[in-house]
């Protein structure tokens, strides 16, 4: 009977007050004991209003217009307290720093069953259960703080599986994990499935998820359901703009469609005999008290070099960018930034050189509107006001941001809050771009728009020549494929491979010992690399 399912969505609708349409339109589903349930789409189409209307933040939480219903275990979750609706419906949020409460991992991951009151016992085991089950038991005493972004997550996660919830929605769990992590994240849904639980998972990253086997697939667009079946349809029906699809998969569509090879992206010969731009000469780093987490870099960035890092969650990739910035200071060695050495700079003065994008937005965001955070930047840089309104302009319509002026930062979606930091960034036209996770939150769509653009190669070229070097930390290897002219590749804290993406990149037993899981596309590259000689996105591939 349909009312012992554990979760029956029936014509539901939902349009915010702060918006002109509706961001979920006439949804009804339904979702069965043991099942995983990948829900993809575009940005804005409408999948973490669907994980609010269903853990009850929609109404209590965000006002607007509901109509329909969501029945958990047979009964409307209107009758339930958040409280009580959280011991069934437990939910993973995009952005961990907004989750994480406790000082420590131990602290973190008991606080849910703490304030179900179980005995002290009970709770040992269930955060000792949740941190196995995820690989993390060695994280259990780390200050919290003092976690990478991926590790956040892990710990994020922890603390929901030690609540043991019979229903979990996801929203984009593997956001900031390193491939291996994500891979491992996967399993343990599998496992939790196949014990009797029903999950619900957002992710873009759809290739990672049909590693796993995943019962059904639902596909968003435009704030409905385009799709409700398994995996093996999905390429037949969604757009291989917005939805990442395996690179074997989009060759054929190529192929079938007779559509002209996309042009590669143009990489500018790095100037080897000039200065370098930043320069790490035998750097060493920890914070506080603690053990070193950079041991003896020694790197150098040069002009007209675009350079993706790689590596593990924990690896030092954040760190080693937040010395060229300038927010923390080498225990050994020196950190030089246009031939400066940061401790002689203030974070403002390397600004004008160095760009920085934090992996979590709400590191960055503080103004009333996204506007005034755009401008904040330039006119701290001394820009005219016709400057300023024109690197505004540019940087909004490259991120697809624009129409957003007046919008709130704090109140948009994670991902929307990713890409106005984005464009903080560009709007203040820095001689060198650091991003650090640009993908996280971010539709493939969306994302492959503003990296062409950033990078210039579509029509926006604009941008582009502001830059003399671009750095990206991503776990997106295909971001490193498709974009980087350089690859570094970071384990426990050291430097385990520097070059170009076609050589560091072909070493399988290096990869798998830094947690790199190659993808479809690096695989497609690496079968023709002898007759293409470079890598290539996959729509180009299809020509060879």
């Amino acid at each position: 009977m349909t009312n012992l399912l554990p979760l029956v969505v029936e014509n539901l609708s939902f349009q915010y007050h702060s918006r002109e349409s509706a961001a979920i339109n006439d949804i009804s589903f339904e979702a069965k004991p043991g099942e995983i349930l990948l829900i993809a789409g575009a940005s804005g189409c409408g999948k973490t209003t669907l994980i609010r209307c269903i853990n009850g933040l929609i109404p209590r939480s965000y006002r607007g217009e509901l109509q329909g219903r969501v029945l958990v275990n047979g009964e409307d979750v209107k009758n339930f307290s958040l409280a009580k609706l959280a011991q069934t419906v437990g939910t993973l949020l995009q952005d961990p720093e907004k989750q994480i409460l406790g000082a420590h991992v131990k602290s973190e991951v008991s606080f849910g069953p703490e304030n179900l009151g179980l005995p002290s016992a009970e709770i040992n085991a269930r955060v000792t259960e949740a941190l196995e089950r995820l690989g993390i038991g060695h994280l259990r005493d780390r200050e919290t703080f003092s976690l990478s972004g991926g590790e956040k997550q892990k710990a994020a996660l922890a603390g929901l599986l030690a609540m043991r919830p019979s229903i979990l929605l996801l929203d984009e769990p593997l956001a900031s994990l390193d491939p291996a992590s994500a891979r491992e994240a996967l399993a343990a849904f599998r496992r939790l499935a196949d014990e009797g639980s029903t999950i619900l998972l957002i992710e873009h990253r759809v290739e990672d998820t049909l590693a796993v086997k995943l019962d059904r697939v639902m596909y968003m667009k435009e704030s409905r359901i385009q799709y409700l079946g398994s995996s093996d349809g999905l390429a037949s029906v969604v757009d291989r703009h917005e939805i990442k699809l395996p690179a074997s998969q989009v060759m054929a569509q190529v192929r079938a469609e007779g559509i002209k090879a996309a042009q590669p992206v143009r990489h500018v010969s790095p100037v080897l005999s000039a200065p370098p731009l930043i320069a790490f000469e035998n750097v060493s780093f920890g914070y506080g008290d603690d053990p070193d987490v950079l041991h003896n870099i020694n790197l150098n960035i040069q002009h007209g070099e675009r350079v993706a890092l790689l590596g593990p969650n924990g690896a030092g990739k954040s760190t080693l960018i937040k010395h060229a910035i300038g927010l923390v200071k080498p225990r050994q060695g020196r950190v030089l930034v246009e031939g400066q050495d940061t401790r002689q700079l203030s974070v403002a003065q390397v600004a004008r050189t160095l760009g920085y994008c934090f992996q979590s937005p709400t590191h960055m965001l503080f103004a009333p509107t996204v506007q005034e955070e755009l401008e904040f930047g330039p006119n701290n840089l001394g820009f005219k006001p016709l400057e300023v309104a024109s690197a505004v302009s540019d940087s909004m319509q490259t991120v697809n941001l624009a129409g957003f002026g007046k919008f709130a930062p704090l109140a948009l979606s994670f991902g929307q809050q990713k890409r106005v930091t984005i464009a903080c960034v560009l709007a203040m036209r820095s001689k060198i771009l650091a991003l650090d996770e640009p993908t996280a939150g971010q539709d493939y769509g969306n994302y492959m728009n503003f990296m062409d653009g950033i990078l210039g190669t579509n029509t926006s070229d604009k941008l582009a020549s502001n830059f003399d070097a671009v750095l990206f930390i991503t776990h997106d290897l295909d971001l490193a494929v498709i974009f980087a002219s350089r690859v570094i590749l970071l384990a426990g804290g050291t430097v385990a491979a520097d070059g170009r993406p076609e050589d560091v990149l072909s070493d399988q037993a290096l990869l798998k010992r830094c947690r790199i899981v190659p993808t479809s596309l690096l695989e497609e590259n690496l079968k023709l690399l002898p007759k293409t000689g470079a890598f290539l996105r996959a729509e180009t591939l299809a020509q060879f």
